[in-house]
């Protein structure tokens, strides 16, 4: 019986080492896995990294021959796809160019309706005038035409000027809004913040409209690529997992600017709608990040573009308007100019273009449509933001092209990934 006993202790050891033993090797094997995948991920980033760094100087002032090269390229790559896929749609397109073709017809055909197609074309023109320049300066182009700075801001501030000198806001069409005028009698009426307001709602609602469709792309492309199971190669959104690592590892090391970015993504991701609505809300130069969170979590189209209509168009507009309009009224205008002189050495030589440029567009608005009216030319404030505009406009082509040369360089690096 003690040598049965001892043979089966015997045999349970023989046995318990030997699971141990499995186990330290199945644990090695997991272990060996995981810091294989680890090191896998590690080279894979340090890769992407480098082709971000060489993408980074395709510009036209290091590399002029090769971004001018790709961004040829990257046209015609787009241009290809756009062609292919409205082939592909030939029975959407033939109803399109039916209904355009009906509507040229009607636009050219004599008749009774030819007032009602005056006053249509001429709202639809004035709308789709704002609408384009609000896409322009969010839809992602290069770095984005500033068109609030350059023509929003700029006309609300003339309408606001004009309404406290004419004490009047029913400005004669034509030439409104082309040129402003004022009109032969005051309305007697008193010219509040919430009147100009409504004078320039529409165009401030089709701009902020516009500012809205143009956040869609990062949207669809996120959307996209998580429902085809591809990863999405962006770079915005390969920082921002890369801060989210960061932040579980080293939280106390990360930028204000990396903390905010962060932030958004939080937000987004956790509150939805109101979220969304909230960073549409505000001046946010980080509200690309917020839809590509939105299409990488596939939240629904219409919250996504919903709370960013309502936040850009309405909330976020009002707010521009009221800065505007009251930073641009007359008392406050004359306050600034008056400051300016104050100056030491330099402030009455600074406040002169301010008053003359002032004095030359109260006389512009009194004189009658069709009149000639005094040239500005010479005032060098006109010549300076006449300067600036030029140059804004031509850098924002210059990064397009850049912008479509760094996309087609992304395009190759993928390819090569993929092989």
């Amino acid at each position: 019986m003690a040598v049965r006993r001892l043979l089966d202790s015997q045999r349970k050891m023989t046995k318990s080492k030997t699971k141990v033993r499995q186990r330290k090797t199945e644990s090695e094997d997991i272990n060996g896995s995981v810091n294989t995948q680890t090191d896998n991920r590690q080279v894979e980033r340090e890769k992407r990294e480098m082709e971000r760094r060489e993408r980074q100087k395709i510009v036209l002032w290091r590399s002029p021959a090769t971004t001018v090269q790709y961004f040829i390229l990257e046209a015609s790559t787009l241009f290809s796809l756009l062609m292919g896929r409205l082939y592909g749609r030939k029975k959407t397109v033939m109803l399109v160019l039916s209904v355009i073709t009906f509507l040229v017809l009607v636009y050219y055909m004599e008749g009774a309706h030819q007032k009602t197609v005056a006053s249509m074309e001429k709202t639809l023109l004035l709308c789709a005038y704002w609408l384009g320049l609000g896409i322009l300066s969010s839809v992602g182009l290069g770095t984005g035409l500033h068109t609030f700075l350059l023509y929003l801001g700029p006309h609300i501030a003339a309408v606001t000027l004009a309404a406290y000198e004419c004490m009047s806001v029913d400005f004669p069409e034509p030439p409104y809004p082309t040129e402003i005028v004022c009109p032969e009698e005051e309305s007697g009426k008193y010219i509040s913040m919430w009147t100009i307001m409504s004078k320039v709602r529409l165009e401030a609602f089709m701009w902020g409209a516009g500012t809205a469709i143009g956040e869609l792309p990062p949207y669809f492309m996120a959307r996209a690529a998580r429902l085809s199971g591809a990863d999405l190669d962006d770079d915005e959104f390969e920082e921002i997992e890369e801060l989210i690592e960061e932040k579980k590892t080293h939280p106390d090391d990360m930028s204000f600017l990396e903390k905010a970015k962060l932030s958004v993504h939080n937000l987004v991701q956790r509150v939805g709608f109101f979220g969304i609505l909230l960073c549409a809300s505000i001046p946010n130069p980080l509200f690309d990040l917020a839809g590509i969170t939105c299409g990488h979590f596939l939240i629904p189209f219409w919250t996504f573009f919903g709370a960013t209509l309502i936040g850009k168009a309405i909330v976020k507009m009002h707010i521009q308007q009221l800065f505007v309009i009251f930073l641009f009224s007359e008392h406050h205008v004359e306050t600034v100019v008056s400051l300016i002189g104050k100056f030491p050495k330099f402030g009455p030589v600074l406040q002169t273009p301010f008053e003359d440029y002032l004095k030359a567009q109260k006389t512009k608005l009194h004189h009658k449509p069709g009149t000639s009216s005094t040239k500005e030319g010479g005032n060098i404030l006109a010549w300076i933001f006449e300067k600036v505009v030029i140059v804004m406009v031509a850098y924002f082509l210059l990064s397009i092209i850049n912008s479509m040369a760094q996309n087609y360089h992304k395009r190759l690096c993928k390819a090569k990934r993929n092989r």
